[in-house]
Order: structure tokens, then C-alpha cells, then sequence
């Protein structure tokens, strides 16, 4: 139980650091709303990112893609 219990921490607090990421952005909360943390049966931690409208997945993009390349 305690796998578990550390893989829902995992998946809440990834979730909520991409929600956190998407707000700095300026994408409005009601297009991120079913972002969801989830724990399959033996503990794995996932993010489920549900439907995103297709313009802040392009705003997403951009942002990795200057963040790549300010890493260079």
C-alpha cells in the first residue's frame, strides 16, 4: 500500500508542476482542467493530460523548443 500511496505523491505533484508550467504560460485553467495524476494497481506513477486544444499544445511546443535551445 505505502508503493502506492508514494506513487499517487509522485503523479500529484508531477501533475501539479505541469498545471503550474501551463499557468506561467498564460493558458487559462478551463483548457487544462482534466489534467489528472494517476497510479496504476502497483504503483506507477502517471500524468493524464486529457484533451488539449490544439493551440496550447503549439504554445507547449514552443516553449520546449526555446528551452532546448537555451540549453545549447
Amino acid at each position: 500500500m505505502q508503493t502506492w500511496r508514494d506513487g499517487r505523491t509522485r503523479a500529484t505533484d508531477a501533475a501539479e508542476s505541469i498545471r503550474a508550467a501551463l499557468a506561467a504560460l498564460g493558458i487559462p485553467e478551463s483548457a487544462w482542467s482534466g489534467i489528472r495524476p494517476t497510479v496504476t494497481h502497483n504503483g506507477h506513477a502517471y500524468v493524464h493530460l486529457g484533451m488539449l486544444p490544439a493551440d496550447v499544445v503549439e504554445q507547449i511546443a514552443e516553449a520546449m523548443r526555446v528551452t532546448k535551445a537555451s540549453v545549447r
